[in-house]
């Protein structure tokens, strides 16, 4: 240490501000402790919690003479402490696997960070460009380690880690799980962008070929004395705790290969470079051993590597690879060779090599191919899924869900190959009576769930049925399908099918317009038509179902098709895809629409954009139900295809008013402002009232942050809505002469209907254009005269504060608008504490006050973490207070009165004192005394309890009084702690209550 930092250390532990906290003879007689700590057979606590206490008593800040918080100083006191906790981890030989099972992330890192320092590794330098051959073998060793650590925090970080249950809530506890957890995540933050040089890190160290040596307790000690005694011997090839060559070898290119195992998952040609790794890692263990001093290989986890990686690497053609099943089902599902598939299931079923949870992922993947569009797979699925249960049924495990539902639909086929898979599975000769009585009672309930007859016979006339089930079985199994079908007579011989006797032309055609009616499958729908017109050319069959409704604007041109085929098989596709969008079945609805989009680009273009734009809407209300939900932005392409759509000029298309109204409202939803702002087209604007509506919005969106004078669009948006919500007025005469006024609601003076505003509104779920259309219409119900109590909101600023013509607005049906409005938003987003407050001055406003002090106490509970945080000004405002005092009053709840009269910014003694006198009270009266803090409204109910003669209650007042927190002589932090503390518990109480 220079002279000069001697001085400086000198200087500040002189300050009689901030005295030392152990004298140097403690730090001494520490070490000392220390080293006979560290001599103990096993030493209590563990040797790694000494490190944890060594480096958080280093890294704990000082604090100046003007009280601040100051960065740890790097004095002799933190050094020692830092040298200790090396000491600590060179007793353990640095072994990492000891060191990460109980130390954290930053906790490592720091040590391995004092590693490099006492090491001499520049800092400040990539390790990266450090050449390791000409470093001593220590600093070579210590670079080693910090990027073999950092790759394996990476590699651990990517494992899913099981959430340890919390235990009872301490907030000083939850503050430091919290800090450490922040800085966990920004330090893999910085060890995933080093990645790529750690591993070019350790790629190096492979070539070195020569040994090195780690730090330990001596060398450490060493490298404390003078300079000029240090660069000897702790600088030489022999200094410190010996690591050969191949122990080097073999430990880096384990976390190498488990490194690129991981980035295998998103570039599968890394796994050629893991396999690589891992085999030579391999080598390495059965060489030398999978144990040193300095580290531990897990020789079955590496086993799970190798093997993982031969799966993985294999290919179709090589024929050594096909060695096991695990890489046979790979190179199936690789290839799509999926018979094979089942084949290498059923032969399983006879070994049951393969873990259950790899059956089932296999499966899992299937299906998900299948949900893709591949409809092949569903026959691998079922066949696959029967292989599996079969499986578990031996095993003495549960029926799978999926097998129920894929044999909800029973059929010969379906049956054939489950008998098929059911003797394949099981060897009666050597099978033991567990599995043969397992086997039997599978078949037996089989039986028993099934309703066809038919199936029934097939399974208990198969030849493995007779020999796993007793004559008496058997005969009691019919005996039970006889009291569920007693005129059925269970023969020998299957039962003759209905389908098999001949039937009438008019009960076929019966037939097959009930499938037609029942079945969503294009191609199924096609078969049946051309069937029923080649039985009759007389029927429209597109009429034989009244739940087939197409849209007037399409009907008329889909039922000008002169084919009668053509136009059933149009008619219907469209009404059940409509149907199947309805009901939000997406997926059969699309198959639908693409089916009579193939279809109806042969011969009618006019067609071919009618179903362009009914499939535009279908995604649209696709991802609006699926990805939509989680906040995932839609494909850039489906926004060019909505604004392509309004864009749109093709004369004489059939156009749907809800596809319009669709589009703006998810270009609002997703925030595409800047489009509808500037660059509609203007004729667009002037013809379509959705657009106009979406382009004043998104306008007044825009300028919502800007200063308070730019209102222009403001104001449009405003005519507008005025315009919608206005009246026309006509003057009729009566029988006695009189003139009368009669107003028609649905107004034709605006762009549109109130209805179909409203209609749209309940489309919109993005916040800021939700809240800007409430606050516009809260400002509409406010602006009327004879209005007494005013609703807040949000931005109600923005708008005009009057109207020309006031009676020709229909405030009414702008009250239930606003209360409609309401309701969605909550729906929408129930915790928006401003939506909530507008609710319950609603309710306030309609005398419902109970009601409103629930929404009232919700808005103030959901900004504050149920009020453990103070609520914020702008949710509790005077107005807000008054409107809760005034609920309490005329719920004749008056001790509430008082305790809220406090919560004003200037107290209202006298309405609080008005409320005390009141002796018919509704409310727990003194209990609430503990929640007051204002020492004059205390005063006075010990003043009148005395008057009243009311001894108990002057007590509990006397006491509330007296608590030490209140009074006025403490300082004003200490007073306002008392009273938030207060409002808080209160406010719980309150909502406990009305919640």
């Amino acid at each position: 240490m220079s002279a000069e930092a001697a001085d400086r250390e000198a200087a500040t532990s002189s300050r009689p501000c901030t005295p030392p906290q152990t004298s140097w003879f403690e730090f001494v007689l520490e070490e000392a402790l220390l080293e006979q700590h560290l001599q103990k057979p096993s030493p209590d606590p563990p040797p790694v919690q000494l490190i944890v206490q060594f480096l958080e008593q280093a890294s704990k800040p000082s604090v100046n003479e003007q009280n601040q918080v100051q960065p740890p100083p790097d004095n002799k006191r933190n050094r020692i402490l830092k040298l200790l906790a090396l000491k600590v981890a060179a007793h353990l030989k640095w072994d990492l696997d000891v060191l990460e099972k109980s130390l954290s992330v930053p906790v490592l890192n720091m040590l391995l960070n004092e590693l490099l320092c006492i090491s001499k590794v520049p800092p400040g330098t990539k390790h990266v460009d450090v050449d390791l051959s000409s470093l001593p073998p220590t600093t070579a060793m210590a670079i080693l380690l910090y990027n073999r650590w950092a790759i394996r925090t990476i590699v651990q970080s990517s494992f899913p880690v099981k959430q340890v249950k919390p235990g009872p809530p301490q907030l000083n506890v939850m503050n430091h799980i919290q800090q450490e957890k922040e800085l966990t995540e920004n330090i893999l933050k910085v060890l995933k962008e080093q990645a790529a040089d750690s591993i070019l890190v350790l790629e190096g160290a492979l070539k070195l070929n020569k040994d090195l040596y780690v730090h330990t307790i001596r060398t450490l000690d060493l490298l404390t004395m003078e300079p000029g005694m240090v660069n000897g011997e702790t600088e030489s090839s022999t200094a410190g705790l010996k690591i050969s060559a191949e122990e080097i070898q073999c430990q880096v290119c384990y976390d190498l290969g488990a490194i690129y195992f991981q980035q295998g998952s998103t570039n599968a040609a890394v796994h050629e470079k893991a396999k690589e790794k891992f085999f030579k890692t391999k080598e390495l263990v059965a060489k030398n051993g999978s144990s040193s001093l300095h580290f531990t290989i897990d020789e079955e986890r590496l086993a799970g590597y190798c093997q993982a990686c031969e799966v993985l690497t294999s290919s179709s053609d090589d024929a050594s690879q096909q060695a096991t099943p695990y890489s046979q089902i790979h190179s199936c599902m690789k290839s799509g060779k999926y018979q094979d598939l089942v084949k290498i299931f059923l032969e399983d079923n006879l070994t049951l090599s393969l873990p259950e949870q790899f059956r089932q992922s296999v499966l899992r993947e299937l299906f998900q191919k299948a949900q893709q569009g591949n409809d092949t797979l569903d026959e691998v699925c079922f066949k696959v899924c029967v292989c599996n249960t079969v499986c578990d049924v031996l095993q003495g495990r549960i029926i799978d869900i999926q097998f129920c539902q894929l044999f909800l639909k029973p059929s010969k086929e379906k049956i054939d190959f489950l008998l098929e898979v059911c003797s394949g599975s099981i060897n009666l000769e050597n099978a033991s009576e567990e599995l043969k009585r397992r086997m039997a009672a599978f078949l037996k309930n089989l039986c028993l769930g099934m309703e066809d007859l038919q199936f029934v016979f097939m399974i208990s006339s198969h030849e493995l049925f007779i020999k796993l089930l007793k004559d008496d079985e058997r005969k009691l199994l019919i005996d039970q399908m006889r009291k569920r079908s007693p005129r059925i007579n269970l023969c020998t011989k299957p039962v003759t099918s209905f389908y098999d006797i001949p039937a009438s032309a008019s009960v076929n055609i019966g037939q097959l317009e009930h499938q037609l009616i029942l079945s969503v499958d294009p191609w199924r729908i096609r078969q049946i038509l051309i069937e029923l017109h080649g039985m009759t050319s007389e029927r429209q069959f597109w009429t034989i179902s009244n739940k087939w409704e197409v849209p007037n604007v399409y009907g008329n041109v889909i039922l000008g098709i002169k084919d009668s085929l053509t136009r059933d098989l149009v008619y219907i596709l469209m009404a059940k895809g409509l149907h199947c969008c309805a009901i939000k079945d997406f997926v059969h609805a699309k198959q639908l629409f693409a089916a009579c989009l193939e279809l109806v680009t042969e011969f009618s273009p006019k067609l071919r954009q009618v179903m362009l734009n009914e499939m535009l809407l279908l995604d649209i209300y696709t991802h609006e139900a699926g990805a939509g939900v989680s906040g995932e932005r839609p494909p850039s392409d489906l926004i060019s295809r909505v604004r392509g759509y309004l864009e749109m000029r093709v004369p004489d298309i059939p156009l749907r008013q809800v596809i319009a109204e669709e589009c703006v409202a998810f270009l609002l939803n997703w925030c595409e402002n800047e489009y509808l702002t500037m660059q509609v087209p203007l004729p667009l604007v002037q013809t379509n009232p959705y657009v106009k509506l979406g382009q004043l919005l998104a306008a007044t969106c825009k300028e919502l942050p800007g200063p308070k004078e730019s209102r222009r669009t403001a104001k449009d948006l405003w005519e507008v809505v005025v315009q919608i919500c206005s009246v026309s007025n006509q003057h009729k005469r009566g029988n006695d002469g009189r003139v009368s006024l009669i107003k028609h609601r649905e107004s034709t003076l605006g762009i549109m209907y109130r209805s179909e505003l409203l209609s749209f509104i309940k489309k919109l779920r993005e916040p800021l254009v939700l809240t800007t259309i409430l606050s516009l219409f809260v400002k509409l119900h406010n602006v009327r005269e004879d209005i007494v109590n005013d609703i807040a909101a949000e931005h109600i600023s923005i708008w005009p504060s009057s109207i020309p013509n006031l009676q020709s607005v229909d405030f009414e049906a702008v009250a239930i608008t606003v209360k409609e409005l309401v309701s969605y938003a909550l729906t929408i987003n129930a915790n928006n504490h401003f939506w909530l407050i507008i609710q319950a001055d609603i309710y306030f406003a309609t005398n419902q006050y109970s009601a409103a002090l629930h929404y009232y106490l919700q808005a103030g509970a959901v900004c504050s973490d149920f009020f453990n945080k103070m609520v914020p000004p702008d949710v509790y405002t005077d107005q807000v207070i008054k409107r809760m005092i005034k609920c309490c009053s005329l719920l004749n709840c008056h001790t509430q009165v008082a305790i809220l009269c406090q919560f004003l910014r200037e107290v209202d003694y006298k309405t609080a004192f008005k409320a005390l006198q009141e002796q018919n009270s509704h409310d727990a009266m003194d209990s609430y005394y503990e929640y007051i803090w204002d020492v004059t409204i205390l005063e006075y109910l010990t003043y009148l309890h005395h008057k009243r003669g009311e001894t108990d209650k002057r007590q509990i007042a006397i006491k509330a009084i007296g608590q030490t927190e209140l009074n006025a002589s403490n300082p004003e932090e200490v007073l306002q702690l008392a009273a938030q503390r207060r409002k808080k518990k209160f406010l719980q109480a309150m909502a406990k209550l009305y919640f």
